[in-house]
């Protein structure tokens, strides 16, 4: 069934075709004839992990889905790279610290990169990890925008409203000191987009260290003072803990001191490129420059006082333009951590993702869970049931019983408006491959044999075939399985346990031993080693398992395991046979 037939015929399906018929509507009822924009905004102060991730898939799957229904549109991605940096990271050199307060653009690049500065190093990655996800959209750095003057109509007609921003930010301040979410202090900045602009331990740690230079990082003045929502970058030591201290709306000149090195200045903002509009001005600027329908945003927007909320009323009353529609999103968990926070710096990003999944897998995660439902990402074992219920669902697909919602978050994964992903050939079970590569250390020879002995009737003749899924399995093995975790065979058999054995297990094992060649494929493996026991018991091989049968197979396989590699559990046992190989197995087992 076609995606395109259900979405025609049956309504929306998913949550993708709901935002992209209500995204449709609101771009011809704002801007007929003109492209749909929907946008991202990332910041590269860090590694860009797989919480900021969902800020970019959530409006590429809707862009996606209205460029399938023919309609122009276009994905910004607004890389805030003109953003202070804000701390020294963990694993950075503690001499990082003199840079904190400059553009992330004006900052070295991390010891040892390729890259000219910090905010390079890190959007490359992310970069490379869009292009293999699929993802269409186009960049703007704020560094080029603001420093190219292309947003000086906007910073002259904020400076001019000042006081219409303010009396906004005042609704949401409380007694003597601004409200959570104001610009007052850094804590406060922020998209709520997971890390994206500032979280809470990056927040407390901006706040300490704007309260040890006398200076927050975006002042909104606070009731009964100046307010400028503009903030220089300083002349002489080139950060933002700079005060303006005077502005001429008729000549545009503006004053300012820095307070961390008493250098002041006089520019024209009509000429002056060196500073930026604080965020919850700068936000619905941009709402307002680019034309955006669509962007979503973390779900601490639903508070008061919180960027979205404020933003909207701005970017009405000043710059004349409409906020985007879009829902607040939950956040992306790993399987066995906390909340990611780009501040942490070992957090994983999608790179880390991409190494040992395939793109496709990784678009389907976020494809099938609404926006404001929470999901993990599997890093541990896991991802053996997530490709499980994958295959699961292709096998639906191509049988015609899977439900439009899952066909369509499928479909999502697989492809795009304009691009087929690349999928495995042959999509050996995952969990299969990972066995496969622990118990042969990767070694492709190897590797290769056992795959063709999984179905001698459509044997694998080459590893191209089980490509890139063989590779994601591999690297899984390789980072995340732990070492006490990874599977030894023996080189010589127990002979103590073998002489402890007693008459019925050495019965058993010379059943294992007797039907291996005859049952030689995976499918053939695993009837013989849960057909042991049965036989054992004198019952029938298509005997219903029982409890009492279940603990009987369970003894036997927990003996094989034993004999094998000295552990009482490991790789599914079909597979271990597979790769240990009959001869070996019978030289293991005293058989």
């Amino acid at each position: 069934m076609e995606w395109e037939t259900v979405a025609e015929n049956a309504g929306p399906v998913d949550w993708v075709s709901r935002f992209a018929d209500e995204v449709i509507a609101e771009a011809e009822r704002r801007s007929p004839g003109k492209p749909v924009v929907c946008a991202s905004g990332l910041s590269p102060s860090g590694p860009v992990h797989l919480g900021n991730l969902r800020e970019v898939m959530t409006p590429h799957l809707v862009a996606d889905e209205i460029r399938r229904r023919g309609h122009e549109v276009v994905h910004l991605i607004s890389w805030d790279d003109y953003d202070r940096f804000r701390k020294v990271p963990a694993g950075i050199d503690p001499s990082w610290a003199e840079h904190i307060g400059k553009p992330l653009t004006a900052v070295p690049a991390p010891p040892g990169s390729r890259f000219p500065n910090w905010a390079e190093h890190f959007k490359a990655a992310m970069i490379d990890s869009l292009a293999e996800l699929g993802v269409d959209y186009r960049g703007i750095s704020q560094t080029e925008m603001y420093t190219s003057g292309a947003y000086r109509d906007q910073i002259l007609l904020a400076m001019r409203e000042r006081a219409r921003i303010d009396a906004v930010l005042d609704r949401y301040r409380t007694k003597g000191r601004p409200a959570a979410g104001s610009d007052a202090a850094p804590a406060a900045k922020g998209r709520g987009k997971q890390g994206q602009k500032l979280d809470e331990d990056e927040a407390a740690a901006a706040a300490e260290a704007a309260e040890g230079s006398g200076a927050a990082a975006e002042d909104d003045g606070g009731a009964g003072q100046d307010y400028y929502p503009y903030k220089p970058y300083c002349g002489e030591c080139g950060k933002d803990l700079t005060t303006v201290t005077a502005y001429d709306d008729e000549t545009t000149a503006l004053t300012y001191v820095c307070t961390l090195d008493g250098f002041t200045e006089t520019v024209l903002l009509s000429e002056f490129n060196r500073g930026k509009l604080v965020w919850k001005v700068d936000w619905p600027m941009r709402w307002a420059y680019e034309g955006v329908h669509f962007e979503p945003s973390g779900v601490d927007h639903s508070s008061p006082g919180s960027s979205f909320v404020v933003g909207g009323q701005i970017v009405t009353e000043v710059f004349g333009g409409e906020q985007p529609i879009g829902p607040m999103y939950a956040f992306v968990g790993i399987s066995g951590m906390a909340k990611m926070s780009s501040s942490r710096g070992a957090v994983p990003t999608p790179a880390d993702a991409l190494a040992i999944m395939e793109a496709p897998l990784l678009r389907w995660m976020y494809a099938r869970r609404r926006p404001n439902q929470s999901f993990k990402i599997a890093f541990d074992a896991e991802i053996q049931r997530l490709y499980d219920e994958w295959d699961a669902l292709t096998a639906k697909i191509a049988a015609g019983t899977a439900a439009p919602a899952d066909e369509a978050a499928h479909d999502r994964a697989v492809r795009t408006a304009t691009t087929t992903l690349p999928l495995t050939p042959v999509p050996i079970s995952y969990r299969t491959l990972a066995s496969i590569v622990d118990i042969t250390t990767g070694h492709d020879e190897q590797t290769l044999r056992i795959l063709r002995d999984i179905d001698p009737e459509r044997p694998v003749g080459d590893l191209a075939e089980v490509r890139p899924r063989l590779a994601k399995a591999q690297t899984w093995v390789l980072t995340q399985l732990a070492p006490e975790a990874r599977t030894q065979v023996r080189t010589e058999p127990d002979k103590e346990l073998l002489e402890s054995l007693d008459d019925q297990q050495r019965e058993s094992l010379r059943l294992l031993a007797a039907g291996l060649d005859a049952n030689w494929s995976l499918d053939g493996l695993t009837t013989l080693v849960y057909g042991v026991p049965k036989t054992m018991a004198g019952l029938p091989a298509d005997t219903k398992p029982t409890q009492e049968l279940k603990v009987a197979q369970r003894a036997f396989f927990v003996l094989i395991y034993r004999l094998l590699i000295g552990k009482e559990t490991g790789p599914r046992l079909p597979t271990l046979l597979l790769a240990v190989g009959a001869n070996r197995i019978r030289t293991l087992i005293g058989a």
